[in-house]
């Protein structure tokens, strides 16, 4: 295929703008699927995404399109060329939330255009807004679309002054369609062949193709996708990973028409897989560079920023046995998503597991699920936490991504939390709520911006941790889910945190232990052990649960112990013989609380959470 009759494109928007239904509605009108195959959101094949109905991972797919030519209704970019004939358009579907942004730059960097998609009703959003600049800054060309204008209520002008005036994109040249009701899609099509310029790439220059993403098949090893930046891969080719280090032959490759379908090569601007019978997990990198080994590329393509997981957790298999089949199990999931990582680590309630990362707590609560269903792993996952720096009286800096890693606090001379711009898009009933909200949780005021009569944009500067919990949620519910938001970790800032620890039965959980304001201690800690006493069931003795910061308890609670009526057979005569009864059981009770140990239910480390706000 030559270059010229290429298009490389993502969809981009707000969550449940229609993103996955346009990709839906893309494949059948160029047959790359049939009505019988048809299904809602079709590229949306992880089990997780059919059951929770949104995007997590992006996905590629090259689709075929006859165009006849320019007519009336075109707007072909200035300078450039439309031949009529039948173009190759390679679509990357994005994910909408906040915690796969990394998946859309990702994605963008493997395209020249993109689709960005506008609810009708619902106007610009906090992620269209993010989603917007991120392809603004990699100078890619965005095509305006106004989804759902089949809704019994529109505000069409509205939301296209809103993309003018938010976004600063031409509203008169935005395309007006229906995924659901497949209205207007065959504009989308031509749009793509006429305002989207064709890839750059010498076809006879030394081969550079940028690893985007990868998977691993169990039969065929790890399968990379590529996006063919110059020069041309074939089958049976012998590559190089310019940053693994490691040679292979090419197996097989192809496209993916919305299946794998092999092909014999790969040129300038073609978007595709390769398999190498890879086995080893860590030869494979996103971002990586794939050359010719005997012809090599003189410098490697720039790559991706590695991203920083901001959300840790501790992820222990229940069966001790499970360790390693869950170590291999993670390996395929870092390798199927760039933005996860893990290492090993001990915990004395819950023995071997790890510590993984995350980038926000809906990608946790998915990676989580996916080990669950797909690998049939049985977890227990510990409370979430954000990383936090430490600043020494020497002067040296350290993160901290658990608690139960804080130093003493005389060796603490600034303990500094990460801290996130904020943007809330609302409607401007609203303002009050949403600042009574971030005042609550120590947000700083920037500014506010009327985006038209009944909409406004809030900044706020919020510590992360008083985001990630259950701030989309606290906003979605005041807003009566109107409001949305995004947000960017901007940097870590010095604040009066503690550690604080739980004890059960006088015994430290580690897993329990958390870092939070001092102000917001005791409340915090109370609301804790309230919550664990709910959590933990009655046992044959008395536990004590208490919340301390250093050797000070400051909240305490105690399940009473469970007992039997020793007396209920003895009836009439002296009353001795039930005191002897009672004093028996009552040195049996001294003997359990000193040897027995407390059964800790999945559901007690997580209530970290659900005290977070009582």
């Amino acid at each position: 295929m030559q270059r010229e009759f290429i298009r490389n494109f993502s969809i981009v928007a707000h969550i449940d703008h229609g993103k996955s239904t346009l990709a839906d509605q893309l494949l059948l009108k160029t047959a790359a699927i049939t009505e019988r195959e048809f299904q809602s959101q079709i590229l949306d094949d992880l089990a997780v995404e059919r059951q929770r109905g949104i995007t997590v991972k992006a996905r590629a797919v090259a689709i075929y399109y006859d165009y006849t030519g320019p007519d009336e209704t075109s707007h072909v970019l200035p300078g450039m060329e439309v031949p009529p004939g039948r173009y190759e358009l390679n679509l990357i579907d994005t994910p909408g939330h906040v915690d796969f942004h990394y998946e859309v730059s990702r994605s963008l960097a493997a395209c020249e255009g993109a689709l960005l998609l506008v609810d009708a009703f619902q106007g610009v959003q906090a992620q269209t807004v993010a989603n917007a600049y991120a392809a603004i800054e990699g100078n890619l060309e965005i095509i305006p679309v106004v989804n759902k204008i089949d809704l019994p209520v529109t505000r069409i002008d509205e939301v296209l002054n809103e993309v003018e005036t938010i976004l600063g994109l031409d509203g008169s040249t935005a395309l007006r369609v229906s995924a659901k009701q497949g209205l207007n899609i065959e504009s989308v099509l031509r749009a793509l062949v006429e305002r989207i310029h064709p890839p750059k790439g010498e076809p006879t220059a030394p081969l550079k193709a940028l690893v985007f993403d990868s998977k691993y098949d169990d039969y065929r090893g790890v399968v990379t996708y590529i996006r063919v930046k110059e020069g041309t891969i074939n089958k049976g080719d012998k590559i190089r990973f310019m940053k693994g280090g490691t040679s292979h032959e090419v197996l097989d490759l192809g496209q993916f028409r919305p299946n794998m379908v092999a092909c014999e090569s790969l040129g300038v601007g073609q978007v595709g897989y390769i398999i190498t019978g890879i086995k080893v997990l860590g030869n494979v990198h996103v971002g990586d560079t794939v050359t010719h080994a005997g012809r090599q590329a003189a410098e490697a393509l720039p790559g991706y920023k590695q991203p920083k997981p901001m959300v840790f957790c501790g992820m222990y298999p229940i069966d001790a046995t499970d360790f390693e089949h869950l170590r291999e199990e993670l390996d395929k999931m870092a390798l199927n998503d760039a933005s996860f990582s893990f290492a090993p680590e001990t915990s004395d309630a819950l023995g071997f597991g790890f510590r993984c990362g995350f980038l926000g707590m809906l990608h946790m609560e998915i990676i989580q699920q996916r080990l669950e269903d797909e690998a049939d792993v049985d977890l227990i996952q510990t409370a979430p936490n954000v990383t936090y720096q430490i600043l020494k009286r020497g002067g040296e800096v350290v993160q901290i991504d658990n608690p139960v890693e804080t130093p003493d606090a005389g060796v603490i001379e600034e303990f500094r939390e990460p801290i996130a711009k904020v943007t809330f898009i609302v409607p401007s009933k609203n303002i009050g709520v949403i600042m009574q909200l971030c005042g609550d949780r120590r947000g700083i005021y920037i500014g506010t911006e009327f985006l038209g009569p009944d909409r406004a944009q809030l900044v706020y500067e919020l510590p992360l941790a008083e985001i990630i919990y259950d701030m989309h949620d606290k906003l979605k519910s005041v807003t009566q889910g109107y409001g949305t938001m995004d947000y960017e970790v901007i940097g870590f800032r010095a604040a009066d945190l503690v550690k604080m620890d739980i004890l059960v039965k006088g015994v430290k959980v580690d897993a329990l232990s958390t870092i939070v304001y001092r102000g917001f201690a005791e409340r915090r800690g109370r609301a804790l052990v309230k919550k664990l006493k709910e959590e933990i069931t009655k046992h044959q003795f008395e536990i004590a649960l208490q919340a301390a910061i250093g050797a000070r308890v400051i909240a305490r609670e105690t399940i009473s112990a469970l007992r039997k009526n020793v007396t209920a057979k003895c009836y009439g005569g002296d009353i001795s013989r039930k005191r002897k009864l009672l004093q028996k059981q009552k040195e049996g009770k001294k003997r359990m609380k000193q040897f027995g140990q407390v059964e800790i239910p999945q559901k007690a480390f997580l209530s970290v959470l659900e005290a977070g706000d009582d």
